[in-house]
């Protein structure tokens, strides 16, 4: 395309990295990069520690803007509605980050002058870029938390009034799908269309297991309710030898679970960068997704890890919610009830004591996820966006 008539996007989220690798989930970021392969892109994302005010990364233009004093800035860094129930203090900063976004925002519409939007979640950034857009047409991704969590009567009303403007909705699985439709999005314009998986993890080779080594047991997550870490870490206490887990993830819960886990063969390595990360993978027999609906209503859509483990030809245990089920195609993952310690228990008994499942799960995860990876992934929001911004002009 001649870069002189690419159409201009501003993509608007709350989770990106301070720098490329340094293991703040990057889904934001990598879709913008494929999105830049046919649209002049700026990034618009709330200050963290550590990143530059404006910087270039790759093809983007990445902007962040202040919303506190810096000191005490910390409601954006991670997500945000588990940050405010770990800390009732930082719902002071909730006005501040509205108002500040709301600035950037509109600075960033008059300058950049945006063909289309790519707004991730509802709220905050949905209800920002609803008030500013006008008839410049605004594509709403909803990952999950922004929609199930939330519910009260007025967030019900003010989804509605932000998804009821969208010229598009993208959510992770079909229940989600149901929920926005249901919440006043134009069914036409909403489709099943999870975040993309990282595919470096899948060129790093795999580490077999040693004769006698015991199973490798592998979660990555943040370190919060819906993750269901106390349910895995239930189940395995039932077990007998014969398995170790590694915990790849921060969050509030963090102590609590490593209380948890005292005395059981468990790792928690806290944060990792991309590069770390995929050499877990590359370690890792099986990894674990014990989703569990928060007491807050709020659930995963569909993991972007669980969609990078099996990319690079892990075996996966899943829990039976919308979206992490419909990865089990074709035999791709062990599906057990949410919320089970028992039944996953049994499950991973049978695995612990079946080198046969694990190889056959393993061997099937990279086909039944290689839709989600994220060139393929990135290639069809560019043709949704463009169409978008077609139907516009």
């Amino acid at each position: 395309m001649d870069t002189a008539a690419r159409p201009r996007l501003l993509v608007v989220a709350s989770t990106f990295p301070a720098s490329a690798g340094d293991g703040t989930p990057a889904f934001v970021r990598d879709l913008a990069l494929e999105e830049a392969e046919a649209f002049d892109v700026l990034v618009l994302v709330p200050r963290v520690p550590e990143a530059a005010a404006e910087e270039a990364d790759g093809a983007l233009r990445v902007r962040r803007y202040a919303y506190f004093p810096r000191r005490w800035e910390a409601l954006a860094h991670g997500a945000i509605l588990e940050n405010l129930r770990a800390r009732r203090s930082l719902w002071l900063q909730v006005p501040s980050l509205f108002a500040a976004q709301w600035l950037a925002t509109r600075r960033a519409m008059r300058e950049f002058q945006p063909d289309a939007v790519h707004v991730h979640w509802i709220v905050p950034q949905g209800i920002v870029v609803r008030s500013l857009a006008g008839r410049v047409p605004m594509l709403v991704t909803t990952l999950g938390g922004d929609l199930y969590a939330l519910n009260g009567g007025v967030m019900r009303r003010v989804k509605r009034w932000v998804l009821g403007r969208a010229a598009g909705v993208t959510v992770m699985n079909q229940d989600m799908a149901e929920r926005v439709v249901e919440l006043g999005a134009a069914p036409e314009g909403v489709s099943v269309e999870p975040m993309g998986a990282d595919i470096g993890a899948s060129s790093v080779d795999r580490v077999p297991r040693a004769p006698g080594e015991p199973l490798r047991l592998l979660l990555v997550g943040r370190l919060v309710e819906k993750k269901g870490v106390a349910v895995l870490l239930g189940a395995l206490r039932t077990l007998p030898e014969g398995w170790q887990l590694t915990v790849v993830g921060d969050g509030p819960l963090r102590a609590t679970l490593e209380a948890q886990a005292r005395g059981l063969p468990v790792r928690f390595l806290g944060q990792q960068g991309r590069a770390a990360l995929a050499e877990q993978y590359a370690r890792a027999d099986v990894v674990v997704a014990p989703s569990v609906i928060a007491r807050n209503g709020d659930q995963d859509g569909l993991p972007v890890a669980l969609l990078e483990a099996m990319l690079a030809g892990c075996a996966v245990v899943v829990s039976d919610l919308p979206g992490l089920a419909d990865v089990a195609v074709d035999g791709a993952a062990a599906v057990v009830p949410s919320g089970d310690p028992a039944a996953l228990a049994d499950t991973i008994a049978q695995l612990i004591a079946d080198d046969e499942r694990v190889r056959q799960l393993g061997g099937a995860a990279p086909a039944a996820a290689e839709r989600f990876a994220m060139p393929a992934v990135g290639a069809r929001y560019r043709e949704r966006l463009l169409a978008l911004v077609q139907r516009g002009r």
